[in-house]
């Protein structure tokens, strides 16, 4: 129990300083380069996040596990939309410019229907694996074909390695990964021992410590990146976290090894496509997430773990 407590106080401190750094290099990277923070938050930030998931599910499936597999990429888009922006809208209001989201939108959009068209069938074969990882590094020459003049100046309040140059501020990217992934790692260790010693059972752990756990990095650099004032950068992580998640999380487990699904998962996969397709009309209303519309998604994302634990008892 001691070690469990001394795995919560670790982690929370690595999160704090990972979310810092991570998006301190990354907003200097976008300034550098005239990257927009959307885009830096749908690539460097989105890829960053998904680094918990692509190994869960590489191995999983490697140990021919594919419900567990595909469930923690299903599990954690779901947690992404109603969870990470649901939280981070409700303390910050978000806004997205209007081209930003016409560009945008389409690719976060077809990623979902994609998978969800794919895996009906209940199997994702390597062929459809290595077609979602072309997929993947299409969407990456897109994203950084685009410059832009950037004509507001992007604080990134803090004085680390302030003024050095580009590989100082790539490996401050690094080291605030590797503190968001490690810190994780540690609250959900921490966690699940505790929630184990207390006698709660292991569904419910993993609908709610492992799912909130493997979604604290997007947590984490959402918020903070909202809270300096680049709202975009906290969607475009959501985003680019759930594209990843699919292209090339599920891409690359399938084309190492085939995933065949032995239990009925089309509830899952109509509430990821539904819960997708409604942040996309909440923000097409008025190109913004108010509080009011983190507060729905919480709401939303509180009602699926509710339903799914109501058909486990």
């Amino acid at each position: 129990m001691l070690i469990s407590f001394l795995q919560l106080l670790i982690g929370l401190p690595l999160l704090f300083y990972g979310g810092d750094f991570l998006i301190t290099g990354s907003i200097r990277i976008a300034h550098k380069y005239r990257i927009s923070p959307f885009i830096i938050g749908a690539t460097v930030i989105g890829f960053g996040t998904s680094a918990p998931e692509l190994a869960v599910s590489v191995l999983a499936g490697l140990q021919g596990a594919p419900e567990l597999a595909l469930g923690n990429v299903i599990g954690s888009n779901i947690a992404n939309v109603g969870l990470v922006l649901g939280l981070t809208a409700f303390l910050t209001p978000l806004t997205i410019g209007e081209k930003r989201l016409r560009d945008e939108a389409p690719a976060f959009l077809f990623s979902t229907l994609l998978i969800t068209g794919l895996i009906w069938n209940l199997s994702l074969t390597r062929l459809e694996g290595g077609l979602m990882v072309i997929l993947l590094f299409i969407f990456l020459w897109l994203s950084f074909r685009k410059k832009e003049e950037l004509h507001t100046e992007m604080e990134d309040g803090s004085p680390l390695w302030a003024g050095k140059g580009i590989f100082f501020q790539a490996l401050l990217i690094l080291i605030g990964l590797g503190l968001l992934v490690f810190g994780a790692r540690c609250l959900v260790d921490g966690a699940v021992s505790i929630a184990r010693i207390m006698g709660i059972s292991e569904w419910f752990i993993g609908i709610t410590i492992v799912a909130v756990g493997t979604s604290l990095p997007e947590i984490v650099s959402s918020i903070m990146a909202a809270r300096r004032g680049h709202g975009e950068m906290s969607i475009g992580n959501v985003f680019g976290s759930n594209i990843f998640n699919i292209f090339m999380v599920l891409g690359t487990t399938a084309s190492i090894n085939p995933l065949v699904i032995r239990e009925p998962i089309h509830p899952d996969l109509l509430v990821t496509t539904g819960l997708s397709c409604f942040l996309l009309v909440l923000i097409r209303m008025e190109h913004h997430l108010s509080k009011r519309d983190g507060f729905i998604l919480l709401v939303c994302y509180a009602m699926y773990v509710g339903l799914k634990g109501f058909q486990v008892i």
